[in-house]
């Protein structure tokens, strides 16, 4: 699990799956989901597979998520907010 090299003073809560995290205020919801130890984060529309992290920089939108009932978020590029609802992506696998 990831870790912080600085003491976290301003902190914000969200909830993700509604279970609470707090974090750092500014971080990314990616960043504070790895601080708390979540790695999947969207289904593989193809497979149905778990998703999760990969370039943490808004390029392989691997990091699909909801918030406040919005689909299609980067996870990567979107800060937290107080009290904003994060959750999976839910995706229908697609018959090939």
């Amino acid at each position: 699990m990831a870790t912080r090299i600085d003491d976290v003073s301003e902190t914000v809560s969200f909830t993700f799956e509604d279970q609470e995290i707090k974090t750092r205020e500014g971080d990314t919801i990616a960043a504070a989901l790895v601080m708390a130890g979540q790695q999947h984060l969207r289904n593989s529309v193809v497979s149905g597979e778990p998703r999760g992290l990969f370039c943490m920089m808004g390029t392989c939108f691997e990091c699909l998520v909801e918030i406040d009932g919005m689909p299609n978020v980067q996870a990567c590029r979107t800060r937290v907010r107080e009290g904003m609802s994060v959750r999976r992506q839910k995706s229908e696998v697609i018959e090939q």
